[in-house]
């Protein structure tokens, strides 16, 4: 039983990556389920069977990485607790806490076929993730700036502190072709966590003069 539920998982595991490549470099309309399978190494039945069609995967790799957020963030955070009812000071270094982990997310757990594909799908006007884990920051942020959380000016320092963490792996020839390296390494990760960290304590003490 455990080696047949095992053997799943590692198919499932091998249509997400395939799917997720191939959908990276062809585009949706232009990857075939049978081009996936054969990529994966499963029986063309497999599609079906986990999500039904390949609109609905395409979907699956979304939610896997967001499932895969979720799973992540259990280590350090309570969803269950909102930064409404933690002080400001509280949350500062909760906010510090959630950008380093960001980075060893975002460094370590997310493919360069699927930064492609988020990439891609940013561009479209009716893409809309909904990640509660992402939302919990921006709640910490709008706690710390005694703001709305959907505050416009919450909502870019959100996204500044996003850019900081992904910008070097979303522009490799400006960080990774420049130094001549394929990956990071943990010298340029400690770099990255210093910079993130910067611009956060910069936001915190705006929040905190304006308290």
């Amino acid at each position: 039983m455990g080696k047949n539920i095992a053997k799943d998982e590692s198919s499932k595991t091998r249509i997400l990556e395939a799917a997720t490549a191939l959908f990276a470099q062809k585009g949706f309309d232009g990857t075939s389920i049978r081009e996936i399978c054969r990529k994966a190494n499963v029986n063309l039945c497999m599609i079906s069977y986990y999500w039904g069609g390949k609109q609905e995967l395409y979907q699956g790799i979304i939610e896997n990485l967001l499932e895969k957020q979720i799973e992540y963030s259990k280590n350090f955070l309570d969803l269950n607790k909102h930064p409404k009812d933690m002080s400001i000071d509280e949350c500062a270094d909760l906010l510090l806490i959630i950008a380093d982990k960001f980075v060893d997310f975002f460094y370590t757990n997310i493919s360069s076929d699927l930064i492609i594909l988020l990439l891609k799908e940013q561009q479209k006007p009716d893409f809309i993730v909904k990640s509660p884990v992402l939302d919990y920051m921006r709640n910490v942020v709008a706690r710390i700036l005694n703001k709305d959380a959907d505050d416009r000016l919450v909502v870019f320092k959100t996204l500044f502190m996003l850019s900081q963490i992904n910008s070097p792996r979303i522009l490799p020839a400006f960080s990774l072709r420049l130094l001549g390296q394929d990956d990071f390494s943990q010298e340029d990760i400690k770099i990255i966590k210093e910079n993130v960290r910067l611009y956060i304590n910069a936001v915190i003490k705006e929040g905190r003069n304006g308290n």
